[in-house]
């Protein structure tokens, strides 16, 4: 059974900081992708970036540079570093964990495993 809890959603002034975190249990395989969708009302979830079991992380070309993931492997898991925010970076913030057995790109995964959301305001 597999969990993921995450949090650091919180309501911050535009050009602050916050960094999330998001733990995974119960994963029963090592080959894997984990990372942040973002969703604000009316739209589709949207990639934020990801980071593979080994280490390689991916972006929304959008956020690059002023988010960076990072990880614990021993534990899965991964925090979301997110600098300079901005009001259109505002969304709840959705952690999902997929299995990634050919070392493909994270975003063009399928996500199964999501964790509950946290909320982060930019005003």
């Amino acid at each position: 059974h597999v969990q993921l809890v995450e949090s650091g959603g919180d309501s911050v002034q535009a050009g602050g900081s916050l960094i999330l975190s998001c733990a995974a249990g119960g994963l029963t395989y090592i080959q894997r992708c984990m990372g942040w969708f973002r969703q604000v009302p009316g739209k589709e979830r949207q990639g934020v970036a990801f980071i593979s079991h080994d280490g390689v992380s991916y972006y929304d070309d959008t956020l690059k540079g002023r988010f960076t993931i990072s990880q614990e492997s021993a534990t899965n898991t991964a925090y979301l570093h997110m600098s300079s925010l901005r009001p259109e970076d505002a969304g709840m913030y959705y952690c999902a964990v997929a299995a990634r057995p050919l070392r493909e790109n994270c975003f063009s995964l399928k996500y199964d495993h999501w964790g509950q959301g946290t909320q982060v305001t930019v005003s």
